[in-house]
């Protein structure tokens, strides 16, 4: 599958090449254009039809099945570990990591736009699944709950906004200039973290894991979503280091 979507990839490099070579310094934006597009609606696609089967008996019994083996490790170390990703993946959580990536990209870049597009992305993320929440209307399992909870069910804030902010993080992170290891470890963190918070709220018993599904696929759109905006600014913009489309 790899080698075929790299395969068309470069084969619609070659076609805008030939057919638009004065706009050479444009054609990586317009690729990511492209596939960007394509994630972006096939992305909404299933998160509708997601949202369609969550009644069924299908989802049902994924639901239980997963809940029950993911709630069956229950420890006390795990029960600790869980809470804190669940806190981390909380409000005070993302302004702690907003405050810290501030600094940091101010120390090593003397830029704050990637502030700017990583506190776009959240606001983004928060907004619409406080609309989601309300519109799907789905109650919380009737299992334990581990932590407090006071909102709705789906799709899960924690797994949409972990996603859609530490998603778009690792975007920023492949596109900087650092050392491959570095930018690998970091990525493999932020991965993991994503994934953590998700479970997480699983391990509580304050989601279905159809709640986590529908979150990283809403957060995914939205990391997806604005990488699209901002290559068509990077497209359309004046940058005197490319030629114009104009």
């Amino acid at each position: 599958m790899y080698k075929q979507l790299k395969f068309i990839i470069s084969r619609f490099k070659g076609f805008l090449s030939r057919k638009f070579h004065k706009y050479d310094g444009k054609i990586p934006y317009l690729v990511t254009v492209l596939i960007t597009a394509i994630v972006v609606v096939f992305g909404i696609k299933f998160f509708v039809k997601l949202t369609k089967n969550l009644h069924t008996d299908i989802l049902s019994d994924f639901d239980t099945n997963v809940s029950d083996y993911i709630t069956s490790f229950r420890t006390d170390f795990l029960t600790s570990y869980f809470k804190i990703v669940t806190d981390i993946g909380d409000t005070f959580g993302y302004l702690a990591a907003l405050l810290i990536c501030a600094i940091l990209f101010n120390l090593f870049f003397k830029n704050w736009k990637y502030v700017l597009q990583l506190l776009s992305v959240l606001t983004l993320a928060l907004s619409s699944n406080l609309i989601l929440k309300q519109l799907i209307n789905r109650q919380r399992p009737t299992l334990e709950h581990l932590v407090t909870v006071k909102t709705l069910s789906y799709p899960s804030g924690h797994a949409m906004t972990a996603m859609a902010f530490y998603g778009f993080l690792i975007y920023l992170i492949v596109t900087f200039k650092i050392s491959k290891l570095f930018k690998f470890g970091l990525i493999t963190v932020f991965t993991i973290l994503i994934l953590s918070i998700g479970i997480s709220r699983i391990y509580l018993g304050v989601h279905f894991p159809s709640d986590i599904v529908g979150g990283f696929v809403a957060g995914f759109i939205w990391v997806v979503f604005c990488i699209l905006i901002l290559n068509l600014f990077k497209i359309f913009r004046e940058d005197p280091n490319t030629i114009n489309l104009y």
